[in-house]
């Protein structure tokens, strides 16, 4: 029964819950209102539905002794004598298994800082820096304007956006780049991203990558709008994404301005506010969501 219930739970939550919150307009008008909150959302997922398969595999390979001893089970000084089993040993298999996956995680960070400390090395080299716009300016005609964020972050245009964008527009560029650096929106890619290599043709790493990548582009134009009006950036937005990608200008490990959902965001920038309502019972949940899978190990049955 047990392993029924989380083989459902995993369904849910790898599957049909993905699908549901990337195509629902109006569940991503209600995240995009908070997009941090709306990341957290996704990796409260990814860590439910790692969670849940952890607990279906041990509960698969050692079916007799996890006997359903209800929360009850969760505090073994509390839990009455008798043939219950408690849960506790759970929680070390748990923590073993968070510690194996930090491995492929350091393997990403590792990766990725290793590209970007290239591409800042060639940067430092080629790029003439602005103080006026505490920027490196690159020799490029195509349009561009992205971060390399990290212990020693850049911000980095190229001549084509000079020439392209007006000053109010360039501020606004700038200022996003800066809301990524400010926000270290580069570690809640990590898990993510890392989530996506291990489990890729799974919705809810798919969908979950694509989602979190737009909701911290968002989430770096709320920054951005603390020293720019929402035309100026919707503006800056619209030109660069205009003049079209070139391939190879923005490298991976970058954040770039322009180079996500750019009409889902002018349109978020377009309708008059973003919804700053208290959430608690959002927060609440998306708290409770890695604690579910346990709760259902432990719930008793008949």
């Amino acid at each position: 029964m047990t392993l029924a219930l989380l083989g459902l739970y995993l369904a849910a939550t790898g599957v049909l819950l993905p699908r549901r919150l990337a195509g629902s307009a109006r569940l991503q008008a209600r995240l995009q209102t908070r997009p941090l909150l709306g990341v957290a959302l996704w990796l409260a997922l990814m860590a439910s539905f790692t969670v849940a398969l952890v607990l279906a595999a041990h509960h698969a390979f050692e079916p007799a002794t996890h006997e359903p001893a209800g929360l009850i089970g969760l505090f073994p000084h509390l839990e009455p004598t008798g043939p219950v089993l408690p849960h506790t040993h759970d929680w070390w298999l748990l923590a073993a298994t968070g510690a194996l996956l930090t491995g492929p995680a350091a393997a990403v960070g590792v990766r990725t800082g290793r590209a970007r400390r290239r591409h800042r090395a060639v940067l430092d080299v080629v790029a003439v820096r602005d103080r006026r716009w505490g920027a490196l300016v690159l020799e490029h005609a195509h349009p561009t304007v992205y971060c390399l964020p990290g212990r020693r972050s850049r911000v980095v245009l190229s001549r084509g956006a000079l020439r392209l964008l007006d000053e109010r527009q360039l501020a606004a560029a700038v200022a996003h780049e800066h809301g990524h650096i400010r926000g270290r929106h580069h570690l809640l890619r990590l898990p993510v991203d890392t989530f996506a290599l291990l489990l890729g043709p799974l919705p809810l790493a798919r969908l979950g990558r694509s989602e979190v990548a737009l909701l911290l582009e968002m989430a770096a134009d709320d920054a951005a709008l603390a020293e720019v009006s929402r035309s100026e950036l919707a503006s800056a937005l619209c030109a660069l994404a205009a003049s079209g990608p070139t391939p190879g200008t923005t490298p991976g490990t970058a954040l770039g301005v322009a180079s996500t959902g750019v009409l889902a965001r002018v349109r978020r920038l377009a309708r008059p506010g973003n919804g700053r309502r208290r959430q608690l019972a959002w927060r609440l949940g998306v708290l409770a969501l890695p604690t579910l899978p346990y709760l259902l190990a432990c719930a008793p049955h008949p």
